[in-house]
């Protein structure tokens, strides 16, 4: 196969462990190409991916590594965000000892934000470090989880509770993935989409409710000036705070009640982008009792947020006892405070310490 002529959408600049992202419809066909472009290989690689995008899209990536010299293989885990966990994570790592694979091995992770995490922890602790090529398919992780370098396993308790930092070597979201989703996992992906307009770009709400029509239907130009747009403002704000001590503390707005509601409710009960949904339009409401966000803003928030199909309340019946517990353990808490992102205009947030019952008052 000829080189791809082909160049990076853009660069997270990181120094040492900066990477080049590729966004774009067809990028499959061509990742054995752009990993040798990123330095890595020829030689042993391993795919992990799940039992949803294994038949869908690993023949392709396979076929795309041999025909420039890879020699992959493939870990298939079982598909859904229970299987995020520790026992996962140790099937991963026997498949690994048991294939006697070196440093010099990438890892390529082929799926969503649960075969992105796992995978990710998985090649950022075996041998202490496998090169790691981020191939996201679904739309909350080509549009979040795939940039950025956290990677982590669920503890029963709590959300992402074991994990690590750790840069991929190369990000590559092909966007044609994006037209297999089923509806509900699309419409999820929306609430990341969501947030970087609210945090740090109004002009991009403005956007989103014009292109609204357009993304439900899933249009090609669209799908990749999205995803596009909504990376390069997680790279920013990644490139300048790689490992959250301060500006990319506001990429957790709508996280912190939404990691709450995941883990209180039950994992796989509503999808991550379901529960930010959720989580965003409480701490609009916060926003405008400690921050200053009109109602208005939070308003239209909420009706953008609507319009995406995604859902704006919590659940009937919703266990306060356990959901208070899941706010207990979030990793931004400090007593019976917790540091909370909070909006004083849509485009603008900032953190605040608030008392787990003023959080939870307002539900």
């Amino acid at each position: 196969m000829p080189a791809l002529d082909l160049e990076p959408t853009f660069r997270v600049e990181l120094g040492p462990a900066a990477h080049d992202v590729y966004v774009g419809m067809g990028l499959l066909a061509g990742l054995g190409q752009l990993a040798r472009n990123a330095g890595l290989g020829p030689g042993r690689a391993v795919v992990i991916t799940d039992s949803n995008v294994a038949p869908l899209y690993a023949p392709k990536a396979l076929d795309g590594l041999r025909t420039v010299g890879f020699q992959p293989e493939l870990v298939e885990i079982r598909a859904g965000e229970a299987n995020k966990s520790l026992d996962v994570l140790a099937e991963v790592y026997d498949w690994l000892t048991a294939a006697e694979l070196d440093r010099a091995c990438p890892l390529f992770a082929l799926g969503g934000g649960v075969v992105g995490d796992l995978g990710g922890f998985a090649a950022a602790t075996y041998l202490r470090g496998l090169p790691l090529v981020q191939v996201p398919t679904t739309l909350v992780a080509q549009v979040d989880s795939a940039l950025g370098g956290k990677t982590a396993v669920n503890h029963r308790a709590a959300k992402n509770l074991i994990g690590a930092f750790y840069q991929p070597r190369l990000v590559v979201a092909d966007t044609s993935a994006l037209t297999t989703l089923p509806e509900r996992e699309f419409r999820e992906g929306l609430g990341e989409v969501i947030k970087y307009g609210a945090i740090m770009d109004a002009g991009f709400i403005t956007w989103l409710e014009g292109a609204m029509p357009a993304i439900l239907a899933r249009g090609s130009a669209v799908l990749a000036a999205m995803v596009e747009r909504s990376l390069r403002h997680k790279a920013e704000v990644v490139a300048g705070d790689e490992r959250e001590s301060g500006l990319r503390k506001i990429l957790n707005f709508g996280h912190t009640l939404g990691h709450a509601l995941e883990a209180s409710a039950g994992y796989g009960s509503y999808l991550h982008g379901e529960a930010v949904a959720i989580g965003m339009v409480a701490a609009a409401r916060l926003s405008t009792r400690y921050a200053g966000l009109s109602v208005a803003e939070a308003s239209r928030l909420e009706r953008l947020i609507e319009t995406a199909g995604l859902p704006t309340q919590m659940p009937p019946g919703w266990q306060r006892n356990a959901f208070l517990r899941a706010l207990r353990l979030d990793k931004k808490r400090s007593g019976a405070e917790v540091e909370f992102v909070l909006l004083d205009g849509l485009g603008h947030a900032f953190t605040r310490r608030l008392k787990l019952d003023e959080i939870v008052a307002v539900q």
